[in-house]
């Protein structure tokens, strides 16, 4: 299952990104961590880092080399956008498999195997933009055959921007996390209503709650769409400081099976991944693409590929 965390800048979507990686992999299972947001912090929020990540983003040209594989659709990295989708040769992906793109890239944090695309940096400034590194993610999870019981977690950038990219799209389902403050839900509404429009599930996460009225707040805000809420964390703060000891307050440990639970309960939806994937590369080709490139790149979309098998098969 592939989830995104999203939410207001300070929401607390970094933190929850992290809770839930930990409290997946100290069960057992699967999971690998993303960081997309434009603040690496995520490294820094699972826990102490133990192999360092090399970032994607800086190698998108020679991930998409490797993803395009024998696919004779696409004749060059330089043709492949980060919108591309897979097809018939193209090279597919196991969850943290054995294969080049993992064995380079999968460094570990707090004992969660972490991917992250990268900070924006100085020679990005005024001639670049972050979604460009966020392609790799979105290419990633285009060419990856995930199944039940396995988890990708990423923490998404913030607020309503993460609309400027399709990789909205590619998760089975979105945690907003909202503090219980007007601004806090207000992102709530800009991600319910975009959603909407791709039959996105969003489940909001109530965050910092401290009291009953805060609670009766997220409630009238967002209604049946509260999925669950975390109380005001010392143990959290003190994990941030450098100190925790003890376990994680059992509300909140709680809450983290609530999610874990919705997140299980989710059927994939193979066809509907693969339709959005086709869509925004066809948006993104006409809108600026094929002027750019000089070529159709309608024609990289493989009418006879068969989404969440391996090529091949």
């Amino acid at each position: 299952m592939r989830v995104a965390f999203v939410g207001k800048g300070g929401s607390g979507k970094t933190t929850l990104s992290a809770l839930f990686s930990r409290h997946l992999a100290r069960s057992g299972a699967p999971v690998l961590a993303v960081d997309g947001d434009i603040n690496q912090h995520l490294a820094e929020a699972l826990g102490p880092e133990e192999r360092p990540a090399v970032p994607l983003g800086p190698h998108l040209t020679g991930i998409k080399d490797f993803l395009r594989g024998d696919n004779p659709r696409i004749a060059s990295a330089g043709s492949m956008l980060k919108t591309t989708p897979p097809g018939r040769g193209s090279r597919l992906l196991r969850p943290l498999g054995d294969d080049a793109l993992h064995a380079r890239h999968v460094g570990r944090a707090g004992g969660v195997p972490l991917m992250v695309t990268g900070e924006f940096d100085e020679s990005d400034l005024g001639v670049a933009c972050y979604h460009s590194k966020l392609g790799a993610v979105e290419l990633y999870l285009g060419h990856l055959l995930d199944g039940p019981g396995e988890y990708v977690v990423v923490d998404m950038t913030a607020g309503a921007d993460a609309f400027a990219s399709g990789l909205f799209t590619r998760f089975d389902l979105t945690f907003l996390v909202a503090e219980p403050t007007r601004k806090g839900v207000s992102v709530y509404r800009q991600y319910r209503d975009h959603a909407e429009q791709f039959g996105i599930r969003v489940a909001v996460v109530g965050n910092k709650v401290t009291c009953e009225d805060d609670l009766l707040f997220l409630k009238e805000q967002v209604g049946d769409d509260l999925l669950t809420h975390l109380v005001h964390s010392p143990w959290v703060r003190a994990a941030e400081q450098g100190r925790a000891s003890g376990e994680l307050e059992p509300h909140n440990h709680h809450a983290l099976n609530v999610l874990r639970e919705t997140v299980d309960a989710q059927v994939r939806d193979w066809t509907r991944l693969h339709r959005h994937a086709v869509e925004f590369h066809l948006r993104n080709a006409h809108a600026w693409a094929n002027d750019r490139m000089g070529e159709d790149l309608a024609a990289q979309v493989d009418p006879d590929y068969v989404p969440g098998v391996p090529t091949g098969a």
